[in-house]
């Protein structure tokens, strides 16, 4: 598999993580955002939301939950924070492999563009 998140979750790749447990692993953005900008994968390869089955549902919710004590890390969650899963082309994903965007430490704007 040519997935470039695969090969940092087999560390083959470097990344600044900021968390990782047997399930997922969330790494700071190379090219940031905002002034907290992480993403957060599954270490399972899943192309994208429209690649999720039933199978998946604990490891969605574990995600979830993780998401939390990420921004708690951060120091982002008393102020809000952003969480975004581009989905195919048109939806602006970049690399078809599961990801969320977590984003805080500025105001977000709506409509996000």
């Amino acid at each position: 598999m040519d997935c470039i998140f695969c090969k940092i979750v087999a560390g083959d790749i470097p990344s600044n993580k900021v968390y990782e447990d047997d399930k997922i692993l969330a790494f700071r953005d190379l090219n940031p955002e905002a002034p907290e900008h992480v993403l957060i994968i599954p270490k399972k390869h899943i192309t994208s939301l429209n690649h999720v089955t039933p199978e998946d549902h604990a490891l969605l919710g574990h995600i979830q939950v993780k998401v939390r004590e990420i921004a708690e890390f951060l120091g982002v969650s008393e102020k809000g924070y952003r969480l975004v899963a581009n989905t195919g082309d048109e939806g602006g994903q970049t690399v078809h492999h599961l990801h969320y965007h977590l984003l805080g430490g500025r105001s977000m704007k709506w409509p996000p563009g």
